[in-house]
């Protein structure tokens, strides 16, 4: 009989373990977006939130909650303070948020602090000029560019550092010039920085493909060039990228999450097989595509490794930017 009980007692010891891996799914599935509503991270919550949705994923609504401070970094911070061990909630990174970690912006924590989860989309950074600008591809830019720096103003959608300011600095160090040197002109988002091109204030913008294309399609603008492996798809498909026109230049804007430290092996794993199983859906490339992003996607440890690459990368950027 005790060995009867002890038998028993380990098939429901097997069972629970089982059921509790089985019923993983979040109670109370929740989004942190690190801003303002309207932006990057809102845009990419609502695209998990809406996807894992409509393709039956999960079986509640996401909330979308909001916590602004740092471009991100005060989200970080409560995440890790506060709800490292939340099953419920996957929080909203991008690209930016690597570039900052690594000039140690997110406070005394790096990439290792939280558990990267997945990337479902990504846009890409371009070099843009005015409609009646004389330079026609990146190189006559590059060369330009080189013979007289200070003739040149770059326009951003961000302070110095950030993810334009360091497309930016790319073309600089392409011209064997100083990025320090650079003219920089600090907007609020890409909407001002095509302001200032077709008003003639600045001669360069640094900016995102998925913003830019409509107006380059348009004629208002001309983009040089398209910081992405392969030409893109739509309204850019005739627009070389860096690479093809001699310059090693990449710049991918992924869409990704991030969980909690202390989450659960059995947790992270629901989240990472929802997001493969999602991912391949008609509906999610719809909802992908409706926030004009392009095809990327990493999950689970491919993620975790991109992150930390891209980190490892920023770090020897913003060293060679002097910053």
């Amino acid at each position: 009989m005790k060995h009867l009980f002890i038998g028993a007692l380990a098939v429901a010891g097997v069972a629970f373990t089982a059921g509790a891996s089985a019923q993983a799914e979040p109670s109370k599935p929740e989004c942190l977006a690190g801003a303002k509503p309207g932006g990057g991270f809102d845009l990419t919550c609502r695209l998990a939130a809406n996807a894992l949705l409509a393709t039956k994923t999960i079986n509640k609504p996401m909330a979308v909650t909001y916590m602004e401070g740092g471009v991100g970094a005060v989200a970080y911070n409560h995440v890790i303070g506060k709800r490292a061990a939340d099953n419920n909630m996957i929080a909203a990174a991008s690209t930016g948020s690597a570039l900052l970690i690594a000039q140690g912006k997110f406070g005394k924590y790096d990439e290792n602090a939280v558990r990267w989860l997945g990337a479902l989309g990504t846009d890409y950074g371009v070099l843009v000029v005015a409609a009646d600008s004389p330079y026609k591809n990146l190189q006559e830019l590059i060369a330009a560019y080189k013979e007289n720096p200070s003739d040149f103003a770059i326009a951003g959608g961000g302070a110095v550092g950030s993810q334009d300011w360091m497309k930016g600095s790319l073309l600089a160090k392409n011209a064997g010039q100083d990025p320090k040197q650079m003219r920089y002109v600090a907007l609020e988002g890409g909407g001002a920085v095509l302001t200032a091109l077709e008003g003639g204030h600045v001669k360069v913008g640094a900016g995102d493909a998925a913003e830019m294309s409509k107006h380059h399609a348009a004629g208002k603008v001309r983009i040089l060039a398209v910081m992405a492996p392969e030409r893109l798809p739509g309204d850019l498909k005739d627009v070389a990228t860096a690479r093809e026109q001699g310059v090693e230049i990449d710049w991918p804007v992924w869409r990704g999450y991030y969980v909690g430290k202390d989450v659960s092996d059995a947790d992270y794993k629901w989240w990472v097989d929802a997001f493969a199983k999602m991912a391949e859906t008609p509906e999610f490339a719809q909802e992908r595509e409706a926030r004009g992003l392009y095809a990327y996607t990493q999950i689970g440890q491919a993620f975790d490794d991109q992150v930390k690459a891209d980190v490892a990368r920023f770090k020897t950027l913003a060293k060679e930017a002097g910053m």
